[in-house]
């Protein structure tokens, strides 16, 4: 009689195997579908109006610069205020600056995702101003 050393894995680990190759399918194929599509040279969604973002954005700066960010519509609009008053930016035709700003805010607008927001200040620890903007100096809370 001959005895044979192989044995057959236990039906439950092909079944999970199965599953885990399946649920990594799945995520993949997910993924893709949540993730837009992005240009390779610049990283922006490619989407109405990326090409004007890329066109305007990246002539002083790199895309990351904007890529990295997010704000409100009104966040962009004062950006490129700012730019435009500091950092010679040109003045937009009104449409252009729709674009721009339409883009912006749906792509690259407030994230939920990011860092928790601020503490109310009724939560925060004193400071040592703290006791000069209600009327007195933080030595006299000793």
């Amino acid at each position: 009689m001959r005895l044979s050393c192989q044995r057959r894995p236990p039906r439950a680990h092909s079944l999970a195997a199965a599953l885990a190759a399946a649920l990594i399918v799945a995520s993949a194929s997910a993924a893709a579908e949540t993730d837009p599509e992005t240009d390779p040279e610049s990283g922006f969604v490619i989407a109405e109006g990326w090409e004007t973002v890329k066109g305007n954005c990246t002539v002083c700066h790199s895309a990351k610069l904007v890529t990295q960010n997010s704000g409100s519509r009104a966040h962009w609009a004062d950006l490129i205020v700012w730019m435009q008053e500091t950092q010679g930016l040109w003045q937009f035709n009104p449409e252009m600056e729709a674009t721009i700003l339409d883009y912006l805010a749906t792509h690259y607008g407030p994230r939920t995702d990011a860092r928790r927001q601020n503490l109310p200040k009724r939560l925060m620890p004193p400071t040592p101003n703290s006791a000069d903007e209600q009327g007195g100096t933080a030595s006299d809370s000793t």
